[in-house]
């Protein structure tokens, strides 16, 4: 395999918040303690953030007595648009990250890529999955926990 070659796992989901808000809760520390890497079965024990280019975040979630930490610097930060980060955990990888959020009518879509190392990219789908827990999670905290429906998400049919 060629170590040039790349790979990324790509979640898209459609939030009833504006991008503002959406954009705002990957960089709020409190906001995303409540989503960002948390699984159900850990506890969020640490959240610092300094949402600025060339800012970093560290966030530790406790899992069956393990302290797992992420650790990232921001490349891009552009609000409400766009977010590019790196993200390494120590266990599992180093990744860069991009957000990018599109205002619709009725609130927002985000598409999620995550470039993932080539040693890696048999993970994909499990990536895929992690972020699109990562963010059933962040709509339940934005969102109030309920799904956009298909006409909010601009996918009703015309007669």
């Amino acid at each position: 395999m060629n170590a040039e070659q790349q790979f990324n796992a790509c979640v898209r989901r459609r939030f009833r918040a504006s991008p503002e808000r959406v954009f705002d809760a990957w960089l709020d520390p409190k906001t995303a303690g409540k989503w960002l890497f948390a699984k159900a079965t850990g506890q969020i024990v640490c959240v610092e953030i300094d949402g600025r280019v060339g800012g970093w975040f560290y966030i530790v979630d406790r899992r069956n007595g393990e302290d797992i930490e992420h650790v990232g610097e921001y490349v891009e930060v552009d609000r409400p648009r766009r977010l590019v980060f790196t993200l390494s955990v120590e266990k599992y990888a180093r990744n860069r990250v991009s957000v990018e959020i599109v205002p619709l009518p009725n609130g927002c879509e985000l598409t999620l890529t995550d470039d993932i190392e080539p040693h890696t990219a048999g993970d994909a789908s499990r990536i895929e999955a992690c972020w699109n827990h990562f963010l059933d999670r962040l709509s339940q905290t934005i969102d109030d926990g309920r799904p956009a429906t298909i006409s909010e998400q601009g996918l009703a049919w015309s007669p």
